[in-house]
């Protein structure tokens, strides 16, 4: 193994939660007199944390999302993750093998503690994630596309940055990684290879992860 910690991004890689999640929120902005698809859901909030929602809806348009608009997203989510959410497939075989080779690896999300923790628990990951391996924005008060979330997950796992790899789907997480000094990975089941400038490598199948890695 060329690296001393793997580090994952949860939604769309993890967690098949992308298409599920973004389809509510563009609901929910558009419910709330902020047009908005499916496409421009996934191509302005993919990977970031909920102020970065905040910050763009108030800049563009002068006003203020609700006060609970956060609880109200949240709730709606994790209805249709109990629902809805499967693991990304290939997901769970990786983090078997990664734990078989005593390989160390942690999830940095921009979502919340109790997003990742519903999101595992529903799709049976949480057996692969004690608390000491769960990283969230929420540590940091600072989302991707900053660094500070992959440089605490690496600091609290003892490993130096240069000697880590993100495994991320997002233009904002990818920006987050190489700031940070890390490697990246760009997993393109759902983004384009050239929307994730800066990873080092693509894969868009996870099961080829391992073989990468090594």
């Amino acid at each position: 193994m060329r690296y001393d910690l793997v580090i994952f991004d949860n939604d769309g890689v993890l967690v098949d939660s992308e298409p599920i999640s973004n389809r509510l929120l563009a609901a929910y902005l558009t419910e709330l007199g902020h047009p908005t698809s499916y496409e421009e859901s996934i191509r302005e909030y993919m990977g970031s944390a909920m102020h970065r929602v905040h910050d763009l809806v108030a800049e563009r348009t002068g006003r203020r999302l609700p006060v609970d608009f956060d609880d109200v997203f949240h709730a709606r989510v994790f209805a249709a993750f109990e629902r809805d959410l499967k693991p990304v497939a290939g997901a769970e075989e990786v983090l078997q093998k990664l734990a078989a080779d005593s390989v160390p690896y942690c999830v940095a999300s921009s979502g919340s503690h109790e997003r990742i923790r519903v999101g595992h628990r529903t799709t049976g990951l949480d057996r692969w994630f004690d608390e000491g391996r769960i990283f969230s924005s929420q540590d940091v008060g600072k989302g991707k596309p900053a660094p500070d979330l992959f440089l605490y997950a690496a600091e609290r796992m003892g490993v130096a940055p240069e000697r880590c790899v993100v495994v991320e789907d997002s233009p904002l997480g990818v920006r987050a990684a190489v700031s940070a000094g890390m490697d990246v990975y760009g997993f393109t089941a759902m983004t384009p290879a050239e929307r994730l400038v800066g990873a080092g490598r693509f894969f868009s199948d996870m099961g080829e992860l391992t073989d990468l890695l090594r």
